[in-house]
């Protein structure tokens, strides 16, 4: 299957800023007529992959998303987009597409009857065809129904399909699995991967679900209160510690790795963290359908790291790795968070801060990791628990 390319320009970043002001926002973006509520912010998105937006609810997230959709009339919006300025375009001038967090499917029209409406209207004869779009989302075997005959996580799969379908410059999602059930989300998820695969369109992703985002994003945006609080690289920042990302339950970091092998006694697969990292630097995770040299993401959530002094010699943890202290941060008065880099990774442990002082823990010094659980994000999000 081959790649749609849009807009030719597709390595230029996106250039926002944007001045707004209303009523007090909610959770799903409407405005409340008591109290003030100020969006003010100036970020730059990478021109390709999946940008997410993220913070607490009510901090301006759905909001920020349709403004830089043109469904908000805003004091100021500048909106550079690979190369060409539509913040003072309206909405449908701007050529993006938007899923919203109901589907808004047309109930008098088939599945496929939505798929056409949406691509008799498309912005341009350069995006993907109706099969392509078919395929990423896996909707072949709906397109006889009507919306109401679909559950949530297939409504949700249309709506992206159509989305798409217009052939847009950028995709924006705004919560897309907010009301999915949960054994509906990987599936999407999955789908989604697909997508970003195979368009080569920037897509801006809007949740406050940390899982998704690791799942998904190149890109993080991290707002509070209508503001900046900080943007960059998604491997970046869940690895730092001033950031309120890192202080959540689910907080995780995500490594770039690739297979080194496979054990087939076993049905193991060993990852390696980088070229030159050698055998103290692997990990071990469940069988994957992929060759040595292909890459592979992972999330490695902070509960499930601890820290020992020396290499355990008897332990049924598989994966234990080496690394150095850089940074220590007390979450409260019973709980540290140790950063600790590993083949030029980052890994974080969140421990007691009883462990702390009884390891005498400092940076600069020599810990082993000893991790129970990796999460496989390019193939699959289930779990792998080794030990």
């Amino acid at each position: 299957m081959g790649v749609a390319v849009m807009n030719g320009t597709l390595e230029k970043s996106i250039q926002l800023a944007i001045k707004h002001s209303l009523g007090e926002v909610t959770s799903g973006g409407e405005a409340k007529s008591s109290a003030n509520f100020s969006l003010s912010l100036k970020a730059q998105l990478p021109g390709k992959g999946i940008t997410a937006i993220y913070g607490p609810s009510g901090c301006g997230k759905t909001t920020l998303l349709r403004c830089i959709a043109g469904l908000e009339e805003v004091e100021h919006c500048q909106l550079n987009m690979s190369g060409d300025e539509i913040g003072s375009l309206p909405a449908k001038q701007r050529q993006l597409g938007y899923v919203f967090q109901e589907n808004r499917l047309f109930p008098h029209l088939s599945v496929e009857g939505n798929l056409d409406f949406a691509y008799k209207r498309r912005f341009s004869d350069n995006g993907p065809s109706k099969q392509q779009v078919i395929d990423w989302l896996d909707i072949d075997a709906l397109l006889e129904r009507k919306p109401d005959q679909l559950s949530g996580g297939q409504k949700q799969r249309v709506a992206i399909a159509r989305a798409l379908l217009t052939a847009p410059r950028c995709l924006l999602l705004d919560e897309p699995l907010a009301g999915v059930d949960s054994q509906a989300r990987n599936p999407i998820l999955r789908h989604l991967e697909t997508v970003a695969e195979n368009l080569n369109i920037p897509m801006v992703y809007v949740s406050h679900n940390l899982d998704e985002i690791t799942r998904l994003a190149d890109h993080l945006i991290i707002m509070d209160q209508g503001r900046l609080v900080a943007d960059g690289p998604l491997l970046d920042m869940l690895s730092r510690l001033d950031l309120d990302v890192t202080r959540q339950e689910s907080a995780a970091v995500v490594l770039n790795t690739q297979i080194m092998g496979h054990d087939d006694r076993y049905s193991l697969t060993q990852l390696s963290l980088g070229l030159q990292s050698g055998d103290d630097a692997q990990l071990s995770v469940g069988r994957l359908s992929g060759e040595p040299g292909n890459a592979v993401r992972v999330r490695i959530p902070c509960r499930d790291v601890s820290i020992a002094l020396e290499r355990p010699s008897l332990s049924s943890i598989l994966n234990i790795l080496p690394g150095v202290i850089t940074e220590i941060e007390l979450i409260d008065g019973a709980r540290a968070m140790i950063k600790t880099e590993v083949a030029r990774q980052f890994i974080l442990a969140r421990i007691t801060r009883k462990s702390m002082e009884h390891l005498q823990l400092e940076t600069g010094k020599q810990v082993y990791l000893q991790i129970k659980t990796v999460a496989l994000l390019s193939e699959t999000i289930a779990s792998e628990n080794l030990g």
